[in-house]
């Protein structure tokens, strides 16, 4: 598989990524179309989440290294891409983005329900804007071993036809932190990536026992349902996180464009809210949520063969190619 630094704008970035015969992602820095391993000397740390631990303020360390000119360097269409952390945790954020819920709201409508589509729409918004004001946000607990990178194909599982897609951008944690306020919150921000959080609709709710509710175990954490990367880009280059453009096609048609001032809770109030149960260690994920668009509204589930590309302003590009379970592995 090819790689590319197409709608990277920082300065160099952080990747995990595969050459010639490599059974194991090496970590790597990226600067513009190039790439290059680096390990402790370079970070000043044993590893990524020990360097991370200490980010915001160690991306100086790598400033250095970006500019440098030496034989280290390697194309990076040369290379294979994997996901570029390895989190211990990972959050994710439910019900987010204003428009994404009065969306799922709508097509989600009770057969008996008399209320016109317009009156449910704006009986949703209601709901979200006094959420906005009033709530506080949603999280639940994503499988670390879910995370993988665009050189794993999305393997459908047979058990379902009901598989969709959710652009969200994520927020990877730097210095630890515990029961932080929103107004320090950001200083434990290392930065940002992009996921794909692949959610089976007919499995979130309970058939069998509907006061339990959600069942967010069986609904999301598949093997390699949480696409990741390319990039790992540092918090200093994305000067307004609560305004970046998030588009998602299938096959080339757009099916999700938002940008992340629809946010119910922004970034801050995301990273104080999670971190007051238990504490966010470095190099955890913290997704922040999916804009409308998703699948359940199209009436389009994913499907063997389909090729998904995520892109989020200035973070670059992911490609996921999604195969049926009985095709995985046949090539």
């Amino acid at each position: 598989m090819t790689s590319s630094s197409a709608g990277l704008t920082a300065a160099f970035a952080l990747v995990r990524f595969r050459a010639d015969d490599d059974t194991e992602p090496r970590l790597g820095l990226v600067a513009g179309d190039r790439v290059r391993e680096i390990g402790p000397d370079e970070l000043g740390e044993p590893d990524l989440n020990a360097f991370l631990a200490e980010a915001p303020g160690s991306w100086e360390r790598l400033r250095a290294v970006a500019e440098q000119e030496d034989a280290a360097w390697h194309p990076l269409t040369d290379v294979t891409l994997a996901a570029p952390v390895t989190p211990r945790q990972v959050l994710q954020t439910g019900a987010n983005y204003r428009t994404h819920v009065i969306d799922l709201v709508a097509a989600g409508r009770a057969k008996n329900d008399p209320r016109p589509i317009e009156e449910l729409r704006e009986w949703a918004a209601g709901m979200m804007d006094r959420r906005a004001r009033e709530g506080i946000p949603y999280f639940f607990i994503g499988l670390p071993a879910a995370v993988v990178g665009g050189d794993v194909d999305l393997v459908l599982p047979s058990y379902s036809d009901q598989h969709d897609w959710e652009l969200e951008l994520a927020v990877v944690i730097g210095k630890e932190a515990f029961r932080v306020d929103r107004e320090r919150a950001m200083e434990h921000v290392a930065g940002y990536t992009i996921v794909n959080d692949i959610t089976t609709r007919d499995l979130v709710f309970r058939e069998d026992m509907k006061e339990i509710g959600t069942d967010w175990y069986r609904g999301k954490n598949a093997p390699g349902f949480l696409p990741t990367g390319p990039f790992l880009v540092p918090a200093p280059f994305v000067s307004n996180p609560g305004d970046l453009h998030l588009e998602l096609t299938l096959n080339g048609e757009t099916m999700q464009d938002a940008t992340t001032s629809d946010l119910l809770f922004d970034i801050p109030a995301l990273v104080a809210g999670a971190s007051q149960n238990m504490p966010l260690l470095p190099g955890d994920l913290l997704l922040t949520g999916s804009p409308a668009g998703n699948g359940i509204v199209h009436g389009r589930m994913l499907r063997d063969g389909d090729v998904m590309v995520g892109t989020i302003e200035g973070l670059g590009a992911q490609t996921v190619r999604a195969v049926a379970e009985a095709k995985a592995g046949a090539r």
